[in-house]
């Protein structure tokens, strides 16, 4: 952007040195510095590879015809010809060093003034203000640039990391969808085989309630890929209590504390639907206890059982991230809301305990 900025200005640059060139001498130095400016600022992007210098070099054959020009020629014009330069270092040298590059042009731009016999106004104002000018706007456009380049650059990364998240949100909210739901259905058509011969009626109720969850998971699957499902607490516990029931699992759930806010409620139906599905899918207990104790801070809820012995020999074992994709799904839920997950592993049973913030507030959902 700052080379197509400089280039545009070359020619407006050259009109004053321009107009008191009458020599051949005169108009070949004013065509060397036009040529070193152009060629400086055209290769200073892609330079040629055995070249690299050029750009560089370019700069610095202009400087040479800048000094060379205002020294042997009286015309106040060719004094433009270091604004010319300042453009070309503002453009090419590197940007830590171009801001003090350009004082330095201006600087010599003075100096050059004050040698020829010019006036200290004329130093000043005349030649080190307008160079100064000059290879700050190109200076500027090129930065500005490259900020536009990084900001572009860095809203691609957002993009990706917002499309790898929402990935992530949906694969743990299907996994908790879905495998709760599908133990629930397989645990209903076990109980129709088991009654279908002796009970019909008892059969036909587990079928309808098969119907009714196959519904229902089909209402929060489209609720997940919407990203509009929000679980509550209370209907968790409710479906817990039926999902233990239907496989033949005691269920007691025990409540203190008042009603919490919305969102360690959502977060915490999470932990319930997790833990009431591994009971159901994998413990093979007849006993599950639900503990909530929302009167202190973290929140803790824990999910326990008396499932068969593991083979632990009677040792207690904390259940670390890679024992399951539903564990590692709800310790990052936790970790992002700063809660943390325990799954521990008694001689008989497991214990699924998580402790979440409160979120600072009382209000119920």
């Amino acid at each position: 952007m700052a080379g197509i900025w400089a280039l545009g200005f070359t020619a407006l640059l050259l009109l004053a040195p321009a107009s008191a060139a009458h020599s051949g001498s005169e108009w070949a130095v004013l065509a060397v510095a036009g040529l070193s400016f152009a060629g400086a600022v055209l290769t200073f992007r892609r330079p040629p590879p055995s070249a690299r210098f050029l750009p560089t070099a370019l700069a610095g054959l202009l400087a040479v015809a800048a000094v060379a020009a205002n020294a042997a020629y009286e015309a106040t014009e060719w004094r433009t010809l270091f604004s010319l330069l300042a453009v070309a270092v503002g453009v090419v040298a590197p940007l830590r060093v171009a801001p003090w590059l350009v004082a330095a042009t201006a600087v010599l731009s003075a100096a050059v003034v004050l040698a020829r016999g010019g006036s200290f106004d004329a130093a000043l104002w005349g030649a080190a203000l307008t160079t100064t000018l000059a290879g700050i706007t190109a200076y500027g456009f090129r930065r500005m640039g490259q900020i536009i380049g990084e900001l572009a650059h860095t809203r691609e990364q957002l993009a990706a990391a917002a499309v790898s998240a929402e990935r992530l949100r949906f694969s743990r909210d299907l996994h908790d969808l879905l495998g709760h739901t599908l133990s629930m259905v397989v645990v209903k058509a076990e109980a129709v085989r088991r009654l279908a011969p002796r009970d019909v009626a008892a059969a036909v109720r587990h079928a309808e309630d098969i119907e009714a969850i196959g519904r229902q998971a089909l209402t929060e699957v489209r609720e997940a890929v919407t990203g509009y499902r929000d679980a509550s607490l209370a209907c968790e516990l409710d479906t817990a209590r039926a999902a233990l029931a239907a496989a033949g699992i005691d269920c007691e759930v025990r409540e203190s504390g008042p009603a919490l806010p919305r969102e360690a409620d959502v977060l915490l139906s999470w932990v319930v639907r997790e833990g009431v599905t591994n009971v159901v899918r994998h413990s093979g207990a007849r006993r599950c206890v639900i503990t909530l104790r929302r009167d202190r801070d973290p929140v803790l809820v824990e999910v326990s059982d008396d499932g068969a012995a593991t083979g632990t020999g009677g040792e207690v074992r904390e259940v670390r991230e890679e024992d399951g994709s539903g564990l590692r799904g709800l310790r990052e839920r936790l970790a992002a809301a700063g809660g943390r997950l325990r799954v521990t592993r008694l001689p008989r049973g497991f214990v699924l305990a998580a402790e979440i913030p409160r979120f600072g507030g009382d209000e119920g959902p």
